[in-house]
């Protein structure tokens, strides 16, 4: 989810008049299409590991990272993308933790929620984090991006209001810590020249640390009295299954596809078009899981994805 730009095509004998589209663009827009399909069936496989195999949340999150680990370096290696990063690019300490906060957070989390319900949540805080962390920075939100912003906070008040439809309290909590980690995570990256091989390297050194978390989980676990970790560690070979797909293909190769669009979006548009992933969620999950769109979560999916539709298309200006 990290964020891209592109200088615009132009003619030289039109006086700098964009050229016509090329068929790079449906390029583009075909691979971005994939991009969010992919970072949407993670919600869908998860929720469907977690609802309809034996696998915990903590054996989820280390098959996930480690299967990522393993596509994305098998990638790194056939595209070339491994030898450009081999130097500064491949990946941090700190980008893993980032990694696998995000991970483990979402894992735990969509014990509790709805996929579609999960997906807002996530997306809306890491567009959250991405614009506090451009205020800090020195930007300054011009009147329509303020008022985006209230837009959106409204909307997620309406999402996490008391009734029957609100989420869990912690399970909220989770995703929206889940968000705010991939949001960090992707600030971190932003620097990146060669973010396949950095993402690789960040799944490589976050795969222990799962490790290290899933022992934790069975060590413990049955002893702390905690909902979230009842049970400690537990798989089957439909979980395991849902979580290789879910690093291989969903995230290993769903990011890849994704930095191979990103040369043709600007950041605006790269940003604003994962807002159509938690709607893509949603509507998978009524095929695949069975799930209803309620209509709160419809008017609060409007409310926020439209809030920071605003935010991100508003000019800002720097102080």
């Amino acid at each position: 989810m990290v964020v891209g730009e592109t200088i615009a095509v132009t003619d030289d004998k039109t006086g700098g008049v964009p050229a016509p589209a090329m068929p790079g663009a449906w390029r583009a827009a075909l691979l971005t299409l994939l991009a969010m399909l992919a970072f949407a069936a993670n919600s869908i496989l998860c929720r469907l590991a977690l609802t309809q195999s034996a696998i915990d949340p903590a054996s989820f999150t280390l098959v996930r990272v480690a299967s990522g680990a393993a596509s994305l370096w098998l990638i790194a290696h056939a595209t070339g993308h491994a030898k450009a990063g081999s130097n500064s690019c491949a990946g941090s300490w700190r980008g893993a933790a980032a990694l696998l906060a995000y991970a483990a957070a979402f894992s735990f989390a969509y014990l509790t929620m709805t996929a579609g319900t999960g997906a807002l949540l996530l997306f809306g805080a890491v567009q959250a984090t991405m614009i506090l962390a451009g205020l800090y920075r020195g930007e300054r939100l011009v009147p329509l991006q303020w008022g985006g912003l209230a837009l959106a906070l409204c909307g997620l008040s309406l999402l996490l209001a008391p009734g029957l439809s609100a989420p869990d309290p912690l399970g909220a909590l989770l995703m929206v810590a889940a968000g705010a980690a991939w949001g960090i995570y992707s600030l971190l990256g932003r620097a990146s020249r060669a973010p396949i091989a950095t993402t690789a390297g960040n799944f490589l050194r976050a795969a222990p640390m799962a490790a290290v978390l899933a022992l934790l989980t069975a060590l413990i676990g049955p002893h702390v009295g905690a909902p979230l970790l009842e049970g400690g560690l537990r798989w089957d070979r439909g979980g395991v299954l849902y979580a290789v797909l879910s690093g291989a293909l969903a995230s290993g190769v769903g990011y890849s596809i994704w930095y191979a669009a990103l040369p043709a979006l600007t950041a605006a548009r790269a940003a604003s078009v994962q807002l159509s992933v938690p709607v893509i969620t949603a509507l998978a999950a009524v095929l695949a899981l069975g799930e209803r769109i309620m209509p709160t979560l419809a008017l609060s999916s409007v409310a926020v994805l439209g809030g920071i539709a605003l935010v991100i298309i508003g000019k800002t200006r720097r102080a």
